[in-house]
């Protein structure tokens, strides 16, 4: 392809990830850990993917959060690469408190291919975890200008951490996506707000499309449409489930000699030859 052609082409792979933000038929996003997975989801008709930072971390034998800006970023490229099919890239805080360090880490991951990144409002600190409102509004502000100002515009989600890190306060977090709605995000997220009640009061506070990561004990995806989500998020849980498989794969093969684990084999083996290639 061409320089322009290329433009083009992740022009308006962007757009159609924006696009797919539809109220009341949410996109279903699953998070891809490696090349292998964002192969087989976009084969088994996945119209968009997520990056997990947990599931790569788990890749290299290590916890979330213990990855690097340049590995993530190298990470975001070859998934970004691997399909045609929209990226958006885990980009945790940006690896940066400064707006402008932000800024920096959205527009080297636009320039990797992705159609999307996130940005949250979590500060690494886990005595202090989340940002101040007005600091965490300008880094979501320098995100959305780097995000939207190159080339290429890509679709900015913002996140609000309050629920992960011990602060279930709606009425905060409401007032947090609001801020990053007018700070320019596109998509806006708080993990783990799942009660009917929150969502529905949540979305009727803000403008754009709202993600909502599916738990157990949450509304199923057909609840969660009805209540007018656009997106569905599943965070790592996917890549931590592919590792439960193999954990109680070799569990099996040691303590009792068998191979039930085969049956999960026999599933996936047909997907992966028609998805893969030699």
């Amino acid at each position: 392809m061409t320089p322009a052609s290329t433009h083009d082409a992740r022009t308006a792979r962007a757009e159609r990830f924006l696009a797919l933000h539809t109220p009341h038929a949410p996109l279903l996003m699953p998070n891809a850990w490696d090349v292998g997975s964002a192969v087989l989801f976009a084969a088994l008709g996945f119209e968009a993917l997520a990056t997990t930072s947990g599931g790569f971390a788990a890749t290299r034998g290590r916890l979330d959060g213990a990855m690097g800006r340049d590995d993530v970023l190298d990470h975001v490229e070859e998934l970004a690469g691997a399909t045609d099919v929209p990226l958006s890239a885990d980009l945790e805080n940006c690896f940066a408190h400064d707006p402008g360090g932000v800024a920096a880490t959205v527009a080297e991951a636009v320039r990797r291919g992705v159609a999307g990144c996130s940005v949250e409002d979590f500060s690494g600190n886990r005595d202090d975890p989340i940002y101040e409102l007005p600091h965490a509004a300008e880094r979501v502000r320098a995100a959305a200008e780097a995000a939207h100002g190159g080339p290429v515009p890509v679709v900015l989600t913002a996140r609000a951490e309050n629920y992960l890190h011990g602060r279930p306060d709606l009425d905060d977090t409401i007032a947090r996506l609001q801020a990053y709605q007018e700070a320019g995000a596109d998509v806006l997220f708080a993990p783990l707000v799942v009660d009917p009640a929150d969502v529905t009061r949540l979305l009727r506070e803000v403008d754009v499309p709202v993600s909502v990561l599916v738990v157990p004990g949450a509304p199923t995806v057909g609840e969660l449409a009805e209540l007018g989500v656009s997106r569905i998020s599943v965070g790592g849980a996917i890549a931590v489930a592919a590792y439960g498989a193999a954990v109680n794969a070799v569990n099996e093969l040691r303590d009792r000699g068998t191979c039930g684990y085969w049956d999960l084999a026999a599933a996936a083996r047909p997907v992966i030859q028609s998805a893969f290639t030699r």
